[in-house]
């Protein structure tokens, strides 16, 4: 899958010290200019549905698991694959300093009504919940948390960046 971009968190700019790696998988569905997407209130930004792939998991398979989780997506299809976003950012959890992070995004459809999501414990309590959204909105939504929240979290730069190619490059 084709690189799109390859960051470092400034925090890291001496050492990654000890580090692990972790895939996720990420679903880009469309619908004219607007966009299936997550929205966490802890964060105050909009976010595309996926997430990890578990150990010895296919990406497609953790695609399709995750976006049936979050969003509630029935009759799940890839049409395409978008590009990979790679990472290098702080952990800040036990054992680990840092984490090498691959998002694989695809381009999905799904059926028109979204069901009961499927959210973690932690998901729900960040009160995340899936909406669509016109794509220059959640631009421009994650634009202003960038430059004036102090809730944003370290993924809302990813998630801007590719929204843009989206536009560039989809719409």
């Amino acid at each position: 899958m084709r690189l799109l971009r390859t960051t470092t968190h400034p925090e890291l700019s001496q050492s990654l010290g000890k580090s692990f790696h972790r895939q996720a998988a990420r679903g880009i569905i469309l619908d004219g200019d607007n966009i299936l997407m997550l929205y966490t209130e802890r964060y105050h930004d909009y976010s595309i549905p996926g997430g990890g792939v578990d150990a010895g998991e296919d990406i497609r398979t953790g695609l399709l698991r995750e976006l049936e989780k979050e969003t509630g997506a029935k009759h799940i299809e890839v049409i395409s694959e978008f590009g990979r976003y790679e990472e290098f950012r702080p952990w800040h959890k036990a054992n680990f300093d840092s984490v090498h992070m691959e998002s694989f995004c695809f381009v999905c459809t799904i059926a028109p009504e979204l069901g009961e999501t499927k959210l973690e414990a932690y998901e729900i309590q960040n009160g995340m919940r899936p909406l669509w959204i016109n794509i220059h909105h959640a631009i421009a939504h994650n634009e202003e948390t960038i430059a004036n929240s102090s809730k944003k979290g370290m993924s809302i730069e990813r998630e801007t960046y590719l929204l843009k190619r989206i536009v560039n490059e989809l719409l």
